[in-house]
């Protein structure tokens, strides 16, 4: 079959090669695009590119290994990109999108965490506290919130944090 004075094997190889290109170019670049992907829900830029490459690929592969006609060939190449790329929603987009952003924190989530003071905090100074993180230990300046001294050691109560230091308490655990 030939359209637009070309061969339909031809047409579904440079489909592949374009959304391949496009494909390296949206990972690369694919920070700009982002937005698109938010307004339009279901219809994300890679899914788009993938179902291209789903159907260009298939077209491509029955063109050349079967005999059938090739318009039953175009239905059967978008049935199959049309279900591997619901799989690749429900299977890699959907739970990438879900998974922690990152390993960082923010001073905010310090709050009510607890640590231990590894610099005694003096009555009206700053010591050291450091609190275990997911991505490893997490060592702030430190002064007690109601002014009293924390002896090295001991397990603090992170309450407040202020300009990057934080406001703790003596930790003691009601339930010894």
């Amino acid at each position: 079959m030939t359209l637009f004075g070309m061969s339909i094997e031809t047409i579904y190889l440079i489909l592949l090669v374009v959304s391949g290109v496009l494909t390296i170019l949206y990972l690369l670049f694919g920070d700009v695009l982002e937005g698109i992907g938010e307004a339009t829900g279901f219809l994300h830029p890679v899914l788009i590119l993938a179902f291209i490459t789903f159907f260009s690929a298939g077209g491509y592969i029955l063109e050349k290994v079967t005999s059938l006609n090739s318009i039953l060939i175009i239905v059967i190449s978008a049935i199959i990109a049309a279900i591997l790329d619901v799989l690749l929603n429900i299977f890699v987009l959907v739970p990438m999108s879900s998974a922690e952003q990152s390993l960082s924190y923010t001073e905010k989530s310090l709050e009510g965490r607890m640590g231990k003071a590894i610099i005694t905090i003096p009555q009206n100074g700053f010591g050291e506290v450091v609190i275990e993180s997911y991505s490893g230990m997490i060592s702030k300046p430190a002064a007690s919130y109601e002014n009293t001294e924390i002896a090295g050691g001991s397990e603090v109560l992170v309450i407040e944090v202020r300009d990057g230091v934080l406001y703790v308490i003596p930790y003691k655990p009601s339930f010894t």
